[in-house]
């Protein structure tokens, strides 16, 4: 898939100093495809560069803001071995890089699901405002596999005990709790959600974006500078897990429809 069919995987709008990112996959849940993730990649730099966007807002088009990884393409590397794995992980981990690097704060406007890798994608944005119904989740556990590329961020977000039980009960989260815990910044009410939103952002962006780029940059450098090192363990881990047994069949019985 070429550059420009692909961006049309990752819709972008641009208003009032808001860039809005929309994955736009409905009818795959916004699964996340290597295409999907190459295009997040352009967009992510193409509203980093405008010096008309203040801030960036990513959301995912129809219920659900992202199922996560595509298992179809995630069966077919089981079968080309570690380096194909290893390609696909990297390119997430480059998104979850990307967010990070840009000076812009970027806010997750999540509806519906946030799993696997969505659930990541959401968590390693700056801000995360939640609608009342959406739902949290790393639930790679069930399929046998290791949700290790997220784990840079999640522990930096949540801290080691709550990260590991998410991880490793691939339990759901409503919206209330997952601003308990630190995977939300705060839920928004139902009624008006979309406007309340859309204030939210203008607001953020009337900031003045020197100090906010500032404010951003000094606050993840205090995190120490093993981010990206950490993100490349957790890509050589995505990789490896899954090609083992019980991902291999996990994933096959997802497929089959035998999965939840």
């Amino acid at each position: 898939m070429n550059g420009a069919a692909g961006d049309s995987l990752v819709r972008m709008e641009t208003a009032a100093g808001v860039a809005t990112l929309t994955l736009d996959r409905p009818h795959k849940r916004n699964a996340l495809s290597a295409a999907m993730v190459a295009a997040l990649s352009r967009r992510l730099v193409e509203a980093g560069d405008d010096r008309a966007v203040r801030v960036v807002a990513l959301r995912g088009a129809g219920g659900d803001f992202c199922a996560g990884a595509d298992l179809a393409e995630i069966a077919a590397s089981q079968g080309e071995g570690v380096e194909a794995g290893l390609a696909d992980a990297r390119g997430l981990g480059d998104v979850f890089i990307g967010i990070r690097r840009i000076e812009k704060p970027v806010v997750a406007v999540v509806r519906g699901r946030a799993l696997g890798g969505g659930c990541g994608l959401a968590t390693a944005c700056d801000i995360v405002l939640a609608h009342p119904g959406a739902v949290f989740a790393y639930p790679e556990v069930h399929l046998g596999f290791v949700p290790a590329l997220v784990m840079a961020v999640l522990r930096r977000k949540v801290g080691e005990a709550a990260a590991f039980e998410l991880v490793a009960r691939g339990h759901r989260v409503v919206a209330s709790e997952a601003v308990t815990l630190g995977l939300a910044t705060r839920v928004v009410a139902d009624e008006d959600f979309d406007a309340t939103v859309d204030t939210y952002l203008r607001d953020l962006a009337s900031r003045p974006s020197t100090a906010v780029a500032l404010a951003k940059r000094l606050l993840h450098s205090l995190g120490g500078s093993g981010f990206e090192d950490d993100i490349a363990r957790g890509a050589e881990v995505n990789a490896i897990a899954r090609l083992t047994r019980e991902c291999r069949d996990g994933v096959r019985d997802f497929l089959r429809g035998k999965g939840g």
